[in-house]
C-alpha cells in the first residue's frame, strides 16, 4: 500500500515559512505542491498584466526553493485537484484561506466537493492578522471607521500568532500534467515587462531582506517621512504581501521585535490598514463595483477619454501628477502619498469615476490587490468608509513643493522638466517665458499645458460634491 500524500495549493503564500498550510500538509508525510493559474473562475478580476509579470518571478523563486518540485497547472483548480487525487494516493488537500469573493466561493464549491469523495480538506489563515469575522463591534456588525477598528477591535483582541519555522518537506511530482512557468504566459512580451522589473527583487529571500533594510534604516522617521516620495521612508513591501512572499504576522513580530516606538506604531497600523480593507471587501463583495455610500450613486461623474488617456500616460500637465502615473507605468509601483494626489486628481479635478482609476492600477500595479485597491479608492474618492472628507481636494502643486521641494522625484519621472527651477518645477505654466525658454520648455510641445485649471476644477468638485448632501 502506497503512502499517503497530501497536497500543499500555494496560492497568495507563496513561501515556505510561516506557512500554516504547508506545515499541516508536511506533518501528513510525502508533499505535493501545485500551484493553479486560475482565469477561468476569476473572470474580470483576473491579474492584470504587471501582477503577471511579478508571479512568474515568484513562482521561479518558490520553484528554486523548493528544488525545482513546484508542480505548476492552469485551468480550474477542481478539476486540476480531482485529477491528481484520480492518479496519486491523496488524503488529503491543505491551503491558505484567500478573501476575494470569488475565491470565497470557489473554495467552498471545492471544499464541499473534496470532502465528499472522503478528501480531507484543510484551510488555514496565512494571509491576515486577524481574519475579517473575528474583528466586530459588540452588536455583531463590522466597523465603519479605521480608528476603532485597529485600537479597539484588533489589538484588543488575541495577538497574532506567532510565524511559523519553515516544516520538514518530503516532496513528490506529478509528472504527468504539470506544465512549465513558462507555459502560464505570465510574461508580455514587450519591453515593458523586463525594464519594469528592474527595480525589483522577487522572491521569499529577497522579501525577508526587503524588511530587514527597512527596519534597519527606513523605518527611522517612517512617521513624517513616508510623506517624501524621493526618501528612501516607504518599506516597499506591498507586492511581497500580497503574494504571501512574507506574510503580515513575520512583518508584525519583525517590527515589534525592532524598537517599540512610535514610528513602529505607526508602521503596524498600515498593516491594520490593510485588515481594515479585507474586513471591507469580506462584508461588502461587491466593494470593487459599488459605492459603500448609496448617496454616491447619484455623483455627476464626467465622461472624456481623452482626460482619461492623459492621466492614464502621465500627461496631464500637472509635473506630480505626470511623475506619478510614470512611475507607475515604468516600476509597477507609486509611492502612497502620489498615489493619493493622482487619486484626488483624477476624481476630483477632472470628476471622473473612481472606478476608472481602480481598473488602471489593477492592471499597472505590481501589488494590485482587490481589497486594498478597491477600499483605497472609494476612501479618495469620498464614498468608502472613513473616506476623506468632500471638501478635501489635494491641491497637485502645492503637494508637490511640500512633499517634493527640491523635484528629486519629479524630475526622475518627468526629465523633460529637469532644468526648469524649483520655483516653477510644479508650476511650470506660470513660468516666465524667458525662465522656460531657458529650460528648452516649449508647453503644449516638449510638456504639456494643464489639461484641467487647478482652481476652477476645485469649485467644480466641490460644488458636485455639496450637491450630494442635499440627497
Amino acid at each position: 500500500m502506497s503512502s499517503p500524500i497530501s497536497i500543499h495549493w500555494f496560492r497568495q503564500d507563496l513561501r515556505l515559512s510561516d506557512n500554516p498550510a504547508l506545515c499541516d500538509a508536511a506533518q501528513s508525510g510525502k508533499v505535493l505542491p501545485i500551484y493553479v493559474l486560475d482565469d477561468i473562475n476569476a473572470g474580470e478580476y483576473a491579474m492584470g498584466a504587471a501582477s503577471r509579470v511579478w508571479l512568474h518571478h515568484s513562482l521561479v523563486s518558490l520553484n528554486k526553493s523548493l528544488n525545482g518540485g513546484l508542480c505548476v497547472y492552469q485551468g480550474d483548480p477542481l478539476q486540476v485537484l480531482q485529477q491528481l487525487i484520480r492518479d496519486y494516493s491523496i488524503t488529503s488537500v491543505h491551503w491558505n484561506r484567500c478573501y476575494e469573493p470569488w475565491r470565497m466561493e470557489r473554495d467552498t464549491v471545492i471544499k464541499k466537493t473534496l470532502q465528499a469523495c472522503g478528501i480531507e480538506v484543510h484551510s488555514h489563515n496565512g494571509s491576515l492578522l486577524w481574519e475579517p469575522w473575528t474583528i466586530q463591534k459588540k452588536d455583531g456588525t463590522p466597523y465603519k471607521v479605521f480608528t476603532p477598528f485597529y485600537r479597539k477591535g484588533c489589538l484588543l483582541s488575541e495577538a497574532p500568532r506567532q510565524p511559523l519555522d519553515i516544516p520538514e518537506l518530503s516532496l513528490m511530482q506529478d509528472t504527468k500534467h504539470a506544465v512549465t512557468i513558462a507555459d502560464l504566459g505570465l510574461l508580455p512580451n514587450l519591453p515593458w515587462g523586463k525594464t519594469m522589473m528592474d527595480e525589483w527583487i522577487v522572491g521569499e529571500a529577497a522579501a525577508q531582506e526587503r524588511i530587514d533594510d527597512f527596519l534597519e534604516s527606513g523605518v527611522e522617521n517612517y512617521k513624517e517621512g513616508r510623506n517624501f516620495p524621493a526618501k528612501q521612508h516607504v518599506s516597499r513591501l506591498s507586492p511581497h504581501l500580497h503574494f504571501g512572499e512574507l506574510s503580515p504576522h513575520q512583518a508584525w513580530y519583525a517590527a515589534r521585535a525592532s524598537e517599540e516606538n512610535d514610528q513602529v506604531d505607526c508602521f503596524c497600523s498600515e498593516l491594520g490598514w490593510r485588515e481594515f480593507s479585507y474586513s471591507q471587501l469580506t462584508f461588502h463583495h461587491d466593494l470593487p463595483k459599488k459605492n459603500l455610500q448609496k448617496k454616491f450613486d447619484a455623483f455627476p461623474w464626467k465622461t472624456n477619454d481623452a482626460h482619461l488617456r492623459a492621466w492614464q500616460q502621465g500627461r496631464t500637465g500637472i509635473p506630480i501628477v505626470d511623475a506619478g502615473m510614470r512611475e507607475l507605468w515604468e516600476t509597477g509601483y507609486m509611492h502612497n502619498r502620489v498615489r493619493m494626489i493622482v487619486g484626488s486628481f483624477l476624481v476630483k479635478n477632472l470628476l471622473l469615476d473612481w472606478r476608472e482609476g481602480e481598473r488602471w492600477f489593477w492592471e499597472c500595479l505590481l501589488d494590485a490587490d482587490l481589497a486594498n485597491n478597491s477600499a483605497s479608492w472609494q476612501w479618495v474618492a469620498g464614498c468608502g468608509a472613513d473616506a476623506a472628507p468632500y471638501f478635501r481636494v489635494f491641491n497637485p502643486v502645492t503637494q508637490g513643493e511640500k512633499f517634493d521641494g527640491r523635484g528629486e522625484y519629479t524630475r526622475r519621472f518627468v526629465p523633460e522638466l529637469k532644468t526648469l527651477p524649483d520655483k516653477w518645477l510644479f508650476r511650470p505654466w506660470e513660468a516666465p517665458d524667458d525662465i522656460l525658454k531657458e529650460a528648452g520648455i516649449v508647453l503644449g510641445e516638449t510638456y504639456p499645458e494643464p489639461i484641467v485649471d487647478i482652481k476652477a476644477s476645485r469649485q467644480l468638485a466641490l460644488y458636485a460634491f455639496t450637491s450630494l448632501k442635499k440627497l
